[in-house]
């Protein structure tokens, strides 16, 4: 089974709405969400990014080119090569029809 990992700022919003989302739509896969900004996560109760969640992802969502940045920062190129920028902005809320509608247009599996 192919493993996609999405991936934004906190996990409230885009990320977890794509995952919740694809997991209805494509059950042949799996999907996970996580944020890269740890202290908004923990104080949310949101699913904070680690490496082995990359490492674990056959292909890795990135909402901005901010998330990869951080990663970056952290763990250098070593995953680059699975990694897609989506330019998909904080300004959604979840399951909200204008982010379903960029997320199925962006994302190919």
């Amino acid at each position: 089974m192919k493993k996609i990992l999405f991936v934004c700022s906190a996990n409230k919003q885009r990320s977890k709405t794509a995952e919740d989302y694809f997991s209805e739509k494509h059950t042949n896969m799996i999907f996970k969400s996580a944020g890269t900004n740890h202290k908004i996560c923990i104080k949310e109760g949101t699913t904070p990014l680690t490496q082995e969640m990359i490492e674990w992802a056959d292909k890795v969502f990135l909402m901005e080119e901010k998330h990869l940045r951080i990663i970056k920062d952290h763990i250098g190129n070593k995953f680059f090569n699975k990694m897609e920028v989506l330019n998909i902005p904080d300004a959604y809320k979840n399951f909200q029809k204008e982010l379903l509608e960029e997320l199925n247009k962006k994302c190919c599996f």
